[in-house]
């Protein structure tokens, strides 16, 4: 149950932590919050139809679906390296750093423009960054929980 535990608090962490953040930094932006949301459908729809502000099942549902997922994914990738290396919090801080870093290196600069997160068409450069950034400390709170539920357990 442990590791699952890791998985799950891993991943709800950087699901909720970067839609959180896109979200946020839509609205600081001044654009609606559903915008960095409806771009993740970019993989679907296209980039003009996932540039929507507008609510709506294909487009939100299907963004905000893949946001969760990919989010839960990393984080899940995470939470396991967690579990098996069972690092001290300044550790898991690092290891942190570094996952943000491989999620953008990969959602950004090796998989195809059509498999990428899509936030560029909502956000600025700098938000998505940040954004990617929300997400791995996200999965480094989800780690932190995981080990302190796992500590009252003992």
């Amino acid at each position: 149950m442990s590791q699952t535990r890791y998985m799950l608090f891993c991943g709800a962490g950087a699901a909720l932590a970067s839609v959180a953040a896109i979200t946020a930094f839509a609205r600081v932006e001044g654009r609606e919050a559903v915008r960095p949301v409806n771009a993740s459908s970019h993989w679907l729809w296209g980039d003009d139809d996932a540039r929507t502000a507008e609510a709506d099942l294909a487009r939100t549902g299907v963004g905000g679906t893949t946001n969760v997922l990919a989010g839960m994914m990393w984080g899940a990738l995470f939470g396991l390296h967690v579990h098996r290396s069972r690092p001290e919090p300044a550790e898991m801080v690092r290891d942190g750093v570094v996952l943000g870093a491989l999620a953008g290196l990969l959602d950004y600069g090796l998989l195809p423009r059509r498999l990428s997160p899509g936030w560029e068409l909502a956000l600025s450069g700098r938000s998505v960054v940040l954004s990617m950034g929300a997400m791995a400390a996200g999965a480094v709170l989800g780690g932190l929980a995981a080990q302190a539920a796992e500590e009252d357990v003992d």
